[in-house]
C-alpha cells in the first residue's frame, strides 16, 4: 500500500494514530519494533516517528520509519529548524522523501539548544531558519507534494511573547503551507476549546489533530506536564493527589500506589479521549511512550479500535 497524505485522511474521516520516539539504547530498535508490531494491529491512519534535537537520534528515526513504511502503514517524520542548513534540510528530506517513500513530515521549530560552552539556553536554533513558518515555506517550495504538519500548543508556547503571536505564527504557518495542526501537550479540554475558537477567529480554517499522552506514570506526566508550559486541571489533580504515597513508605506501597496510579490514570485518559471527540478535532494522535502493552489497553477501553 502506498504513502498517504494524512490531510487526505482527514477530508473523510477522523484519524487515529500514535507516536513513537527512536530509543537512545544500542538495542532499542528491535524493542521498538517489536511495541510497533502491536501498535499496527489497532490499524492506525498514521505513525509519527520523532527525533532528537538537532539531528540527534535521526540514523535510528530514518531507520524506523522505515520499518513502519515497510509494513504499509502511513509514516509521519519530525523535522526541526535546530542546526540545520538549506542543504542539510534537502538531504535529509531528499532522505525521508526519495528512498523511504515519505509523503508527511511534521516540520518544526524545535527546542533551543544549549550553549555547549556556557550551558546557557541559546535564543536562536543555530540554523538557517528561527520560525518554522520559513521551514515550512522552503519544504512546500522544493518538496511541493509533501504534507506538511505544523505544532500549534493549546495552552500557548513556553517561550511566545503573548497568546496573540503564538496565534499569528499558526496563521503564518498555514499561509506558509502548512495542511494540518498537530496539537501540542494538553490535557486542560476547556482551554483546548477555547484556543480553537481563537485560532478559527483568527482566519486559521486548519484540521486539527490532538496529542494525547496517556497518563501511566505520577512523576512523569507532572514533569512532562509542567516542564511544557501546561496546567493540570483538577481532575487530573485529584488522581495525582490520590495516588501519591505517604512520606516514609515502604518499597512495596509505593509500588501499589503506582500500580493503582497507572490504573486511575488510564481510566482518566479514555474518557479525556471521549471528551475531545465531542470538541472541535479532526484527529487523536495517541503519545505511545515505548509502552504497546498500557496504550493498546486504552485503545481497547475506548472503544474506537479493536485488534486485528
Amino acid at each position: 500500500m502506498a504513502q498517504q497524505k494524512i490531510a487526505d485522511i482527514l477530508k473523510k474521516r477522523m484519524a487515529f494514530s500514535f507516536e513513537v520516539f527512536p530509543p537512545k539504547e544500542d538495542d532499542g530498535v528491535p524493542k521498538l519494533q517489536k511495541e510497533l508490531d502491536e501498535l499496527f494491529k489497532f490499524s492506525p491512519d498514521f505513525i509519527s516517528c520523532t527525533y532528537g534535537a538537532g539531528g540527534t537520534n535521526v540514523g535510528k528515526s530514518v531507520e524506523i520509519c522505515d520499518y513502519i513504511v515497510k509494513k504499509d502503514v502511513t509514516c509521519m517524520t519530525h523535522f526541526t529548524c535546530i542546526g540545520s542548513t538549506k542543504d542539510l534540510i534537502k538531504q535529509h528530506m531528499d532522505n525521508y522523501t526519495k528512498k523511504l517513500g515519505l509523503k508527511n513530515v511534521l516540520a518544526m521549530r524545535g527546542d533551543f539548544p544549549k550553549d555547549p560552552a556556557t550551558g546557557d539556553l541559546m535564543t536562536t536554533t543555530g540554523g538557517v531558519f528561527n520560525n518554522a513558518n520559513f521551514l515550512i515555506e522552503f519544504l512546500k517550495e522544493n518538496y511541493p507534494d509533501l504534507c506538511i504538519a505544523c505544532a500549534g500548543d493549546p495552552e500557548i508556547h513556553i517561550l511566545a511573547a503573548s497568546p496573540e503571536s503564538d496565534i499569528a505564527f499558526i496563521r503564518a504557518k498555514q499561509d506558509a503551507g502548512a495542511e494540518f495542526i498537530m496539537c501540542q501537550l494538553c490535557h486542560d479540554i476547556p482551554a483546548y476549546e477555547r484556543w480553537v475558537k481563537k485560532c478559527r477567529k483568527a482566519g486559521i480554517t486548519l484540521p486539527f489533530v490532538m496529542g494525547l499522552m496517556p497518563v501511566l506514570a505520577r512523576d512523569p506526566i507532572i514533569n512532562m506536564t509542567v516542564s511544557n508550559g501546561c496546567s493540570i486541571p483538577a481532575d487530573l489533580a485529584v488522581v495525582i493527589g490520590k495516588y501519591t504515597p505517604p512520606r516514609g513508605s515502604s518499597e512495596e506501597l509505593v509500588k501499589r500506589y503506582a500500580a493503582d496510579f497507572k490504573k486511575a490514570g488510564m481510566e482518566y485518559t479514555v474518557k479525556s479521549l471521549w471528551r475531545y471527540m465531542n470538541t472541535d478535532l479532526q484527529g487523536i494522535h495517541l503519545y505511545a511512550l515505548n509502552r504497546s502493552a498500557d496504550v493498546g489497553q486504552i485503545v481497547l477501553d475506548s472503544g474506537i479500535r479493536v485488534k486485528k
